[in-house]
């Protein structure tokens, strides 16, 4: 493993975006990490953002590969999957924040831009609370998106002991900050069309993150339609979602259910009240409350859960990946 002093030396691809800017944050924090090299075509040769030294942005064609060990790709999705891919035929474990290469995107199947003729990898879905023993021995690691991972956390543990009814909607309302749509500049996310606002869109059951969360749910023999309505909240960061899961039995303590199942989860808090984002903003944990639905003929549960989209739904969740796969304790570097 290529170490300089007692860092791992590491690159983050698309560095200027929110998660990119939050990673190089993070990664300068880190006892065990340290940036070598960030990208931003168009912010070249400009300084990197928190670093007080001539660290400067490049071009992700200059980006030297081969002197990272860790690379993170934080590229714009369709155009992630064939960096990932040549950081590494060139010996870096990568982890890539794009939708590329996370489950029911068709990541086999991607012709992207940036190869050199290097075919598409295949990475693991890395939502450590699913499946963390595999991010361990991992090459490549493809990052939850913020919205899968709130959802998928609050479903979990009844996905995992098949209490979801079959046949059954899980019903999705979730809002998130702005950071979620990332920063090029849009007319509707100018202040004055979001302050004091909420509107929801992909209205239409197609949001992209429905496809991971649906891979997940066949992963577990679940047949439940998922339907789900994503938000714009006039906040900067954070997401809070209402989730409605329909059960094939009812549930006596659902509380202690969720307690149990995430016991030894150290980003992942259970609730007896419904969580806000005051409670996760700028932190690595995802918070879930859960209780048993009134007035309703068959037992159905409402889950509400809460994390910061900009960590454990994107950088934040990236770092603990690769805290896992590089043999660090999971929690090092993040703020819990």
């Amino acid at each position: 493993m290529r170490t300089f002093g007692s860092r791992l030396p590491v690159g983050v691809l698309g560095a200027s975006g929110y998660a990119g800017r939050e990673l190089c944050a993070l990664i300068g924090r880190h006892p065990r990490l340290g940036l070598v090299w960030a990208t931003a075509n168009e912010q070249h040769g400009a300084p990197v953002p928190g670093r007080d030294d001539a660290m400067r942005f490049v071009g992700t064609a200059e980006a030297p590969l081969e002197d990272a060990a860790l690379v993170f790709s934080a590229l714009p999705h369709g155009t992630s999957a064939g960096w990932v891919s040549q950081a590494h035929a060139v010996g870096a474990r990568v982890i890539d924040l794009s939708a590329d290469l996370r489950p029911g995107n068709g990541a086999a199947h991607r012709t992207t831009t940036g190869t050199t003729g290097t075919a598409p990898v295949a990475g693991i879905y890395g939502l450590p609370e699913l499946d963390r023993e595999a991010v361990r021995v991992a090459g490549v690691v493809a990052n939850p998106g913020c919205y899968a991972t709130a959802v998928l956390l609050a479903v979990l543990p009844v996905l995992a002991t098949g209490l979801v009814a079959p046949g059954g909607t899980v019903s999705v309302c979730a809002a998130s900050g702005v950071t979620g749509a990332g920063n090029s500049p849009r007319r509707e996310l100018l202040f004055a069309e979001v302050t004091e606002n909420c509107r929801a869109y992909a209205a239409g059951n197609d949001h992209r993150h429905l496809n991971e969360m649906r891979a997940v749910f066949e992963r577990f023999g679940t047949d439940a339609d998922l339907v789900f309505v994503p938000h714009l909240l006039p906040v900067a960061r954070g997401i809070l979602a209402t989730v409605t899961i329909p059960l094939a039995e009812p549930l006596t303590d659902p509380l202690g259910f969720w307690k149990a199942h995430y016991a030894e989860e150290p980003f992942v808090e259970i609730s007896a009240e419904p969580p806000s984002l005051r409670d996760v903003v700028h932190r690595n944990s995802a918070r879930i409350s859960v209780a048993a639905a009134a007035g309703v003929r068959r037992p159905t549960l409402i889950a509400t859960v809460a994390i910061d989209n900009l960590l454990k739904g994107a950088a934040g969740q990236a770092l603990q990946n690769a805290n896992l796969l590089l043999g660090f304790e999971e929690t090092m570097g993040l703020p819990a």
